[in-house]
């Protein structure tokens, strides 16, 4: 079982780690809920400005200052690397266009997109993507650094294990369970339980090979 979720701080602004194309939604999710950007910050210093706010180069603790911190990466694994290697306090992230039940536990680090619905009694964990219209039904427990792309379905009772992609437009029925850092191609139908590291496709989804599993 995940932990309980701490209480976060009350903040209206925070810096990003991160300046890709991802890091662009969440910054305008961030916005539009009424937060401001302190500053981003990212490990390619040729980057200089991401909407029309500076890039202030590599992660610098100093700046942020014991301020909230988003790691604005799509990268699972990257999110992974950053989050081992960076001492913050993390936000969180709700679009004022989703939908979030008041019982659902949203862990540190996680963003919910516009459109994006989670329901009742949900478990997200840390550092999770709920991207754009994605829905996670009822009584789901998703673990760490999951990603779940723009309009995949999780419908209820379904576990996801840490680290895993769940691609665009994929349907999971009712009670599945998927292992940790398992890939699922977008628009796959999964109907049966999906081991750790596994590669999937198709319509019903099928393991077509196994991914070397990350060091550490």
């Amino acid at each position: 079982m995940l932990p309980q979720p701490r209480n976060l701080t009350v903040t209206t602004s925070m810096f990003f780690y991160g300046a890709s194309g991802h890091s662009k939604v969440v910054i305008e999710a961030w916005v539009a809920s009424g937060g401001r950007v302190s500053g981003v910050f990212d490990d390619n210093e040729s980057l200089t400005e991401i909407l029309q706010y500076p890039v202030s180069g590599k992660f610098d603790p100093i700046k942020v200052n014991g301020q909230l911190v988003f790691l604005a990466v799509g990268s699972n694994a990257t999110r992974r690397k950053l989050a081992g290697i960076t001492e913050a306090a993390y936000g969180t992230i709700v679009h004022p266009f989703s939908s979030v039940s008041p019982s659902v536990k949203l862990y540190e680090g996680t963003v919910v997109l516009a459109g994006g619905i989670i329901n009742a009694s949900s478990v997200i964990g840390k550092h999770v993507i709920i991207n754009t219209g994605a829905s996670v039904d009822h009584d789901c427990v998703i673990d760490d650094l999951v990603h779940i792309a723009p309009k995949a379905t999780i419908c209820g009772g379904v576990k996801i294990g840490q680290g895993t992609l769940i691609g665009a437009g994929v349907t999971v029925i009712q009670n599945i369970s998927i292992g940790k850092w398992v890939t699922i191609g977008a628009g796959s139908v999964i109907v049966e339980d999906i081991p750790d590291y596994a590669m999937v496709t198709g319509v019903p989804g099928k393991v077509k090979r196994f991914i070397e599993p990350l060091a550490g």
